[in-house]
């Protein structure tokens, strides 16, 4: 017997047989409880330091789906399924194959109903999105050039505020090589944020958001943002919105140099958001030779020094790496030094009785 037979005896029509007796026509899940009867069957709690938060309306879900385009036969991965809200919308798309991925054991059951709705298109790995193996997650003959369409390869998820960053950013560096989850090609993602990291990652020149994360993101991919989902929607209310990003990979990056090295630019830049930029680019050099080499770099990159960093264009950017890189060419040992580490060696040799202010203050989450 199904597990959801057994779970909903009084729906007389066996569901795992309608779903394979529709299998050669358009797919449809059968019945099946609601994602809010899944939730009290199974008691679910959001956890709050998990920072979940539960997506029970199917018309957000269905709308979340269809920003990534079209998933008939498509391949999909959705991070952090947890009930299965957006899962429903994306068997009901038509998919070929549904990668699940979550973290958390008390979501399994609920999973595995809806795989038994859905006979060979559902695939469920209990594991961390964050460091699940991507790159053999679907078969071979998906995979396309870099410089073909994107493959019919998507992934799609509500994330926990408390992954979303640090996940992006990992994607990102994945994109940037071509590996993980883009040894496909060009795999697109349609993903959740919390509003606010959702208008940093699109945020244009000059805009108050404007950040570390704004530069990483576009100048690898396209990035939209799609609609904004009101936090009363979720349950339990989070204390703000949440927005759909869509992203796509560029075929070639606009800064043409090693995500490390585009990092390290780019955060010591946003470092003292509020200040001129040369003051960010000085933390790039030992104190030593910093103004001569802050001087030397920012005018070789053409950038006026008392721009601020959300001034700063994308070929600002590109020029500031560029000529960085020629600079770290010229000295071997300039890439690995780091500005924190030569304050904590200073810290080291002074008195304990001192209170002098070693740092300045960072004004910004650096992403």
């Amino acid at each position: 017997m199904c597990l959801i037979q057994a779970l909903c005896p009084i729906v007389k029509t066996p569901f795992c047989l309608m779903a394979a007796a529709g299998k050669a026509a358009a797919f449809h899940l059968p019945p099946l409880p609601t994602v809010g009867e899944i939730i009290k069957l199974f008691r679910l709690r959001a956890q709050k330091e998990l920072s979940q938060n539960f997506l029970l309306d199917l018309r957000l879900t269905d709308k979340i789906v269809r920003q990534a385009g079209k998933l008939k036969n498509a391949y999909v991965c959705e991070v952090g399924p947890g009930p299965g809200g957006i899962t429903r919308s994306i068997l009901n798309a038509g998919v070929q194959q549904l990668l699940l991925v979550e973290k958390d054991t008390r979501f399994i059951p609920g999973l595995q109903m809806l795989s038994e709705a859905a006979p060979g298109k559902v695939r469920i790995v209990h594991g961390d999105i964050l460091t699940y193996k991507m790159e053999k997650a679907f078969p071979n003959h998906l995979k396309k050039s870099w410089e073909d369409e994107p493959p019919n390869i998507h992934i799609i998820g509500n994330l926990p505020f408390s992954v979303s960053t640090p996940l992006i950013i990992k994607w990102l560096e994945n994109v940037s090589k071509r590996d993980g989850p883009f040894t496909y090609g060009r795999t697109q993602m349609t993903l959740t944020f919390q509003k606010e990291v959702a208008e940093r990652l699109t945020a244009n020149t000059g805009g108050k958001q404007r950040s570390r994360l704004s530069i990483m993101s576009q100048h690898l991919c396209t990035v939209e943002s799609c609609f904004v989902i009101p936090g009363q929607a979720f349950v339990p209310k989070p204390d703000v919105d949440v927005a759909v990003v869509h992203f796509t990979p560029l075929v070639q990056p606009k800064i043409q140099q090693p995500f490390e090295l585009v990092e390290k630019v780019v955060q010591s830049v946003f470092q003292f958001r509020r200040k001129y930029c040369c003051r960010g680019v000085e933390i790039l050099f030992p104190e030593r030779e910093r103004l001569k080499k802050t001087e030397q770099l920012m005018m070789a990159a053409d950038v006026d020094p008392t721009l601020r960093p959300v001034q700063l264009t994308m070929s600002h950017f590109r020029n500031l790496c560029n000529t960085y890189r020629k600079m770290c060419d010229e000295d071997p040992n300039l890439f690995a030094y780091n500005y924190r580490e030569e304050l904590r060696q200073k810290k080291r040799k002074r008195s304990p009785e001192s209170t002098d202010r070693l740092e300045e203050t960072v004004e910004e989450n650096p992403l």
